[in-house]
């Protein structure tokens, strides 16, 4: 029994909804510049290159040539967002795309047709994806899964194409070397991928599942979702995507490499943590990992016209990496101390202090 001797109702002042509004506000602002920080970032990078790398950066001509560098690095960054949107972060994008590359040349050596190569190049990503969806599903760290499955599609794609490039595949150059409009043809394939993987997610049951499995996965499993055929359908995804890539690798460079590129996966990972995606998963967009992988091509551009030598690029997008992980972690963690609720409260109630206590209720109480 609870008695409580408060004689009159407390009464709110005007100036704790002021706080209120001015604590609102400010989650707004840090909630943006953790969701679109990116864009302004870019924008001002943009400028600041424009200037800095005049008259050569802010030209027609290089803006192509950093689309089509960017929608490589674009759609292997989404390969690598999926995974971690589904809760899992898939490590093997390389391999998928090496052996799915591989695969399809051969094909058309074989005399297939180029609609069929790139049939049977989506079809064994996404089998990567089932088998890594599987064995994680067993219980195995997704990590370990995943290195595993990138070294053991490097073997494969050697001992299928017999160590060697398999070369000459001219078939898909319209989706590689070709432009249209003076737009490269890579350009139009990442859009329409990432057009259809922003649909899915946004405007779909599953696609909000997968998300839910990549937030809370526990939460999924006592709504009765089946959770585990989501966290394998983000792998698959995953594969899907690594397939794209190796085939715009293929269709651009006119040929297979058997060698997984590493350096491919260093910048997906960088694409998305510049996207302010947290790797833990089940919050991020697909349409920021592509910016972030604008902002990581337009550095490269502005240093090379600047007659800067290449590896600083790379220094500059190991440190951007860091950063990005910090500033994501720091909104992230201004914002939950934000919308936390606090302890105690104040309030105006023109009375003195009242008191209250709680009687522990026994065997021997009884109710008023």
């Amino acid at each position: 029994m609870r008695i409580d001797t408060t004689t009159s109702a407390p009464k709110i002042t005007a100036a704790n909804s002021a706080d209120d509004a001015g604590v609102s506000s400010n989650v707004r602002l840090l909630i943006f510049l953790r969701d679109r920080g990116i864009i302004v970032l870019w924008i001002v990078l943009v400028i600041f290159f424009a200037f800095w790398a005049s008259p050569y950066f802010f030209t027609l001509a290089n803006a192509g040539l950093i689309a089509n560098a960017a929608a490589l690095a674009a759609i292997f960054g989404a390969a690598v967002g999926i995974g971690i949107l589904s809760g899992a972060l898939d490590l093997s994008i390389p391999g998928s795309a090496t052996i799915a590359a591989v695969v399809g040349a051969i094909s058309i050596k074989a005399g297939a047709p180029a609609w069929l190569c790139i049939v049977i190049a989506l079809l064994v990503g996404a089998s990567v994806g089932i088998v890594n969806g599987l064995l994680v599903q067993r219980g195995l760290n997704p990590l370990v899964v995943t290195i595993a499955m990138l070294t053991t599609l490097g073997g494969l794609a050697q001992v299928i194409s017999g160590g060697v490039p398999v070369t000459g595949i001219t078939q898909l150059k319209w989706m590689g070397s070709t432009s249209y409009l003076g737009i490269p043809a890579p350009v139009f394939v990442v859009a329409i991928v990432f057009i259809a993987g922003w649909l899915f997610l946004t405007q779909t049951r599953a696609g909000a599942r997968v998300l839910g499995v990549g937030g809370n996965i526990e939460a999924v499993r006592r709504a009765g979702v089946n959770a585990d055929r989501y966290r394998i359908l983000g792998f698959v995804l995953s594969g899907i995507f690594a397939a794209v890539g190796g085939l715009l690798v293929m269709a651009t460079t006119t040929q297979a490499s058997p060698n997984p590129s590493v350096d491919l996966l260093f910048s997906a990972l960088t694409a998305v943590a510049l996207s302010g995606m947290p790797l833990t998963g089940g919050r991020g967009s697909l349409p920021r990992v592509l910016v972030g992988a604008l902002i990581i091509v337009s550095i490269s551009s502005a240093l090379i016209i600047r007659g800067i030598p290449p590896y600083w690029a790379t220094i500059v997008t190991g440190v951007l990496l860091v950063l990005a992980l910090a500033f994501e972690k720091l909104m992230s963690s201004a914002v939950a101390k934000r919308l936390a609720p606090a302890p105690t409260a104040t309030l105006d109630t023109g009375a003195p202090p009242t008191a209250s206590f709680t009687v522990p209720r026994t065997s021997k109480t009884k109710e008023a």
